[in-house]
C-alpha cells in the first residue's frame, strides 16, 4: 500500500554550513509567529511527527544553545524562545515531537560524542532542562539522538551503549517518552541472526533507516532490497518500529560540500514505491528548505521549493491520499 510523508526533521540552523545554504541566512532571523507558521505548513500537508535536529550546536570553537541554559550561550537569532514555538504549534496541530537530545559536542565528532563523559553530562542536563522547560507540552513525545552511526555491516557496539545508556537516562525524566534513531548504511548492512541479535539488544523504540538517494550512495529502484530484510529482522526481533528517513534533497555540487536544493517529484514518487511495502512511517529529511507553501509568511530554502510543494499536493490528490 503507498505511504505517504508522515513526518520531518526540523532545525533552526543547519548544523553544516555550505548544505545550509538556501535557508541558514533566513530562517535564523524568523520571529517565533514565523516557526509556528511553518508547523502550521507541516501540519496542513498531513504529517503527523517532526524530529527536532539539535536543541544546540557546537563547531570548532563557538556553541551556542536554542532555549535558555547556562550550558551554552543562546543563540544570536530572532526567535526568542524558538522551541517553545515549535511545541506549542505543535501542540494545536497535533503533531508529536521527537526533541534532539545531543549535538553536545562537535557535530562531526560522531564517536567521541557517543563515549565522551563531558558530552553525556551535558546531553543529560540538557535533557532534564528541556523537560523541565517543556515537558508540559502534548506534543513532547520523545527523544532522537541526532550522534548518528554507519552500519558496516553491523552496528559499532560502541553506539549500542550510547543509545542504550541515553534510553535508560530518558525513562528516569518520563518513561513515556519515545527513543529515536536514523543511522546510516542502510545499503551496507547485513540483516542475518548477528544483526537481529544486535535489534534485541538495542533499546530503542523506533529506528528510521536512512534511504541514502540525497547522498547518492542508493537508487530507487534498490532500496526495496534494503527495506524488506530489515523488515524481516525487526519482525524477528521484535524491537523497535522500522520508519524510513527518505531524502528529498540533492546536492548542487559534491555531496556533503554544497548546498541542498529540492528534489524533483518524479524521482520522491519512485522513493515512495519503493519502501511503502515495508515501512511503518516515512519520514523526511526534510520539509524546511526543501518545501514552501506558495504565499508562505516562513520562506525559507531554493526556489524550487515552492515546485516541490505543489507536486506533492497534486501526488497527494491523484494518489487519494490527501
Amino acid at each position: 500500500m503507498l505511504k505517504k510523508i508522515t513526518g520531518t526533521w526540523f532545525e533552526f540552523q543547519h548544523h553544516n554550513i555550505p548544505e545550509g545554504k538556501y535557508w541558514n541566512p533566513i530562517c535564523r532571523w524568523f520571529t517565533d509567529e514565523q516557526w509556528e507558521a511553518k508547523v502550521d505548513e507541516i501540519a496542513e500537508l498531513g504529517m503527523k511527527y517532526i524530529v527536532l535536529l539539535t536543541t544546540s550546536q557546537v563547531y570548532d570553537n563557538t556553541a551556542f544553545s536554542y532555549y535558555k541554559t547556562d550550558i551554552y550561550p543562546f543563540y544570536d537569532m530572532g526567535a526568542k524562545d524558538p522551541i517553545g514555538a515549535l511545541l506549542r504549534a505543535a501542540d494545536r496541530n497535533g503533531i508529536k515531537v521527537f526533541v534532539s537530545c545531543g549535538y553536545y559536542g562537535v557535530w562531526d565528532q560522531t564517536i567521541n560524542n557517543m563515549i565522551s563523559p563531558e558530552v553525556t553530562a551535558r546531553a543529560f542536563k540538557a535533557m532534564e532542562e528541556l523537560y523541565a522547560q517543556y515537558g508540559h507540552h502534548e506534543s513532547f513525545y520523545g527523544w532522537y539522538l541526532p550522534d548518528e552511526t554507519g552500519i558496516y555491516p553491523y552496528y559499532d557496539e560502541r553506539f549500542i551503549k550510547y543509545v542504550n545508556t541515553y534510553s535508560a537516562f530518558g525513562r528516569t525524566i518520563d518513561p513515556k517518552l519515545k527513543m529515536l534513531i536514523a543511522p546510516y548504511g542502510t545499503n551496507s548492512l547485513v540483516a542475518d541472526d548477528k544483526y537481529i541479535a544486535q535489534l534485541e539488544s538495542l533499546d530503542c523504540d523506533i529506528i528510521a533507516y536512512q534511504d541514502e538517494i540525497g547522498v547518492r550512495k542508493s537508487k530507487p529502484e534498490e532500496t526495496y532490497k534494503f527495506y524488506e530484510a530489515l523488515r524481516k529482522a525487526h519482525d524477528k526481533a521484535g524491537r523497535g518500529a522500522l520508519w524510513a528517513d527518505m531524502e528529498v534533497f540533492e546536492f548542487e555540487g559534491d555531496v556533503y560540500r554544497s548546498a541542498l536544493y529540492a528534489a524533483n517529484m518524479e524521482r520522491i514518487d519512485r522513493q515512495i514505491q519503493s519502501i511503502s511495502p515495508y515501512v511503518d512511517e516515512i519520514l523526511i529529511y526534510q520539509y524546511q528548505g526543501m518545501f514552501n507553501k506558495p504565499g508562505t509568511t516562513a520562506y525559507m530554502g531554493h526556489p524550487d521549493s515552492v515546485k516541490l510543494y505543489q507536486d506533492y499536493v497534486a501526488w497527494l490528490e491523484k494518489n487519494n491520499l490527501k
